[in-house]
């Protein structure tokens, strides 16, 4: 007997019954909410007791996207959504109106230059080839916002290279920047989700300065990675400087809080090729030697 031609599936497609939904005739009771698909019913979504299911889809739909668009790595850059492009700095502080407004305007002229140095970072990491199986590695993931996540996503545009951004629902409107890739740029409800998706795949972190937000993201990949939670990972921390000035790391230790063990999971860099290098030679000092 020959192979019958057996059917992909018995089944009408949820897409298919959705539309056969909408269509539906008027009546009182295919006009009551309880009559709508449940998948269709926003309101029905948005109880509190469906949170859990709001959990799994706000994991599952940038997971399934992210593998079927051939993501297999990514380089995360946290950092500031204040500090200005090069460009637009001596704008801003032109445009001061106070002595306090002028000095804390040029703290943010000195620290434009990691824009640039963000997005040569982005320049150099999009070069990556792909692997054996045709995934991409190292591409980069930004917040999707302004400032050092704009400049990563733009360097990756730079050089034609596909970009991901996490964005957030927030009161006021963050609106992604115009050089994530579309089919890459996510929205989120849930900050946990969204720091999740952002360690899933990270192969190397890149933290440039920034406030509470770059503080929080840096402090929880510190603290998967020092309880064992998550394998060790290039993490650069850029900018010496400042980042000394607004933390004594040297502090936790001599209080006991932390090791002086988990002060080496930081590696602080000036520039993009400073970086790049540190990550490249992070990888070949863990490749395994062949056995002759």
């Amino acid at each position: 007997m020959t192979q019958p031609n057996l059917p992909k599936r018995v089944f009408s497609p949820a897409k298919t019954d959705a539309a056969t939904a909408r269509a539906v005739t008027p009546a009182p009771q295919t006009q009551d909410p309880a009559y709508r698909l449940a998948f269709q019913d926003d309101e029905f979504l948005l109880r509190d007791d469906l949170r859990p299911i709001r959990f799994q889809l706000e994991m599952l739909k940038p997971d399934l996207l992210l593998d079927e668009a051939r993501i297999g790595s990514t380089i995360v850059f946290y950092g500031s959504a204040r500090i200005p492009s090069p460009d637009r700095a001596e704008a801003l502080v032109t445009a001061c109106a106070t002595d306090t407004q002028r000095h804390i305007a040029e703290r943010l002229r000195a620290k434009s230059r990691y824009y640039d140095e963000a997005r040569k970072l982005a320049q150099l990491a999009s070069t990556t080839p792909d692997d054996a199986e045709g995934r991409r590695q190292f591409v980069v993931c930004s917040g999707g916002g302004p400032s050092i996540m704009e400049a990563a996503n733009r360097g990756a545009a730079d050089v034609g290279a596909d970009s991901i951004g996490l964005n957030i629902v927030l009161p006021h409107e963050q609106a992604p920047n115009p050089f994530v890739t579309p089919s890459l740029s996510f929205q989120f409800h849930y900050f946990a989700l969204r720091k999740m998706h952002f360690l899933l795949r990270a192969r190397a972190v890149a933290v440039f300065p920034g406030g509470f937000g770059t503080f929080d993201e840096m402090f929880e990949l510190l603290t998967l990675i020092q309880t064992g939670k998550m394998a060790a990972l290039p993490i650069l921390l850029y900018g010496r400087d400042f980042w000394n000035r607004v933390i004594d790391f040297d502090a936790l230790v001599e209080e006991g809080v932390v090791s002086p063990n988990d002060l080496t999971l930081l590696h602080y860099v000036e520039t993009a090729e400073e970086g790049w290098s540190y990550i490249q030679q992070w990888y070949r000092s863990r490749e395994t030697p062949s056995q002759g």
